[in-house]
């Protein structure tokens, strides 16, 4: 990138951040009124249990106090406006943490042409499409998002910040700009002269701990909130030193730090590394589990549904002699998956729901497909109430205390939902979303 280009950048950014600081005057108002809410049925995502007939009284984007209604509305002030749920099932706005925005890509394409084809697309109908899905995952539920990788050089730091100044619709964003790579990128393989242009627009490729730092730091310069690292792809892998590096850079200045992991060698590589996460963590070992979860590294288990699965792909091979072969490829995963996802739950270590959701899942918005990521863990085993914290609770955790959301406490920041339903008994429930607060601000309320 020239230098005219990066001082561009800097200012957008800048005015962006700038525009974070002073939200519009609608917003400002609607966020300082008090807001009381009525909730007959309240999910406690921490004991996985619900309390009956509770309010809420929301204030500057806070919930203030929680607790049996008739409580709750005498010391609420007169002037709070009274929003009654019904019978919907009240609970904590949901987290995605494993996010990718500006990807929509088709099922019969490779990985690596999917990112090929995705970046010759260019950022305007990249910035436009996370636009449409940032809006379409709040309208289901979802009011924060970590967006690993996949958008451009700062693509889903300009939708954080377009969101923050109220200029689109859409849940909290923590970007994590380029993917920090081994050599070559991730899944491309693209070897001839002049593509390095191509791949440096989408990844920061470093060989050795001094590329490693200083791809950190150009990820910071970007606007990253989180840093993505890949750590394997096929037989390039980065060691123990370089994921070190990367962690210790991050942390010095308290970004965490992802690490996509597949093959145990690479999750060994990543927790000695020091990340705070392993994104997949397919090939892990009863033994890697547990150091996980003595050194307090999350799980973020990728996981979809054989129905997903057949959704996106087998529907492009019907009727050709493909189908069989990836038929077979999708009987495989779901095994490999299911024993995974056990060997994990069996561990004790922390696990927390991401979607990866970077394709286009044919008649679902994408909300309605990142949703599938929970009903994936479930149909593998992982209990309702542990499923629900995944994507709540454990997901704030993971995420960091600064946000200061994942559960409907006193002191939180009101995100919140209702769903009509009992997702503690069917996670259907949660496709039928009829209420959506966002730092105490009402972005959805359909009739009861």
């Amino acid at each position: 990138m020239s230098q005219p280009s990066r001082l561009q950048a800097l200012i957008l950014h800048t005015c962006a951040a700038l525009l974070v600081l002073w939200p519009s005057a609608a917003d400002a108002q609607e966020a300082a009124a008090p807001i009381l809410l009525h909730a007959q049925r309240l999910l406690d995502v921490r004991s996985g249990t619900y309390r009956a007939d509770q309010g809420l009284l929301i204030t500057g984007g806070l919930i203030t106090a929680v607790g049996p209604y008739s409580d709750i509305r005498a010391k609420a002030p007169q002037t709070a406006r009274v929003v009654d749920l019904g019978t919907a099932t009240v609970m904590p706005g949901l987290i995605d943490a494993h996010a990718h925005l500006l990807d929509a890509m088709e099922g019969s394409w490779s990985a690596g042409d999917a990112i090929v084809i995705t970046v010759l697309r260019g950022p305007s109908s990249r910035a436009l499409l996370g636009a449409s899905n940032a809006r379409q995952l709040l309208e289901a539920g979802f009011t924060t998002v970590r967006n690993v990788g996949h958008s451009g050089p700062d693509g889903d730091a300009a939708l954080r910040d377009a969101i923050a100044a109220g200029w689109v619709e859409g849940p909290r964003v923590l970007a994590a700009t380029r993917k920090i790579t081994p050599p070559g990128g991730q899944a491309v393989v693209l070897k001839v002269e002049g593509s390095e242009a191509l791949l440096h627009h989408e990844f920061l490729p470093v060989s050795g701990v001094e590329e490693a730092r200083r791809a950190v730091r150009e990820a910071l310069l970007a606007g990253a909130d989180v840093i993505k690292v890949v750590v394997d792809d096929q037989k390039r892998v980065l060691d123990a030193a370089e994921v070190k590096a990367i962690a210790d850079e991050a942390h010095r200045v308290n970004v965490r730090v992802a690490a996509h992991a597949t093959s145990d060698q690479a999750i060994r590589a990543a927790i000695q590394g020091g990340v705070d996460s392993v994104e997949h963590g397919d090939e892990a070992t009863d033994a890697t589990l547990q150091a996980m979860a003595r050194k307090g590294v999350f799980l973020v288990a990728t996981h979809w549904t054989a129905q997903t699965l057949r959704d996106i792909y087998l529907r492009s091979y019907r009727g050709t002699p493909e189908e069989g072969e990836a038929d077979a490829a999708v009987r495989d995963y779901l095994e490999k998956s299911r024993a995974s996802l056990k060997r994990a739950l069996k561990s004790g270590v922390r696990i927390v729901a991401g979607s990866d959701m970077w394709m286009k899942y044919p008649g679902k918005t994408r909300g309605e497909a990142t949703l599938t990521m929970l009903e994936s863990l479930a149909s593998e085993g992982m209990p309702l109430p542990e499923v629900l914290r995944s994507a709540t609770i454990t997901a704030a955790d993971l995420l960091g205390p600064s946000l200061n959301i994942g559960t409907l406490e006193a002191g939180k920041v009101a995100d919140i939902i209702a769903v009509d339903g009992d997702p503690l008994a069917d996670l259907q429930a949660l496709h039928h979303v009829k209420f959506v607060m966002k730092a105490g601000r009402v972005v959805t309320a359909r009739a009861q």
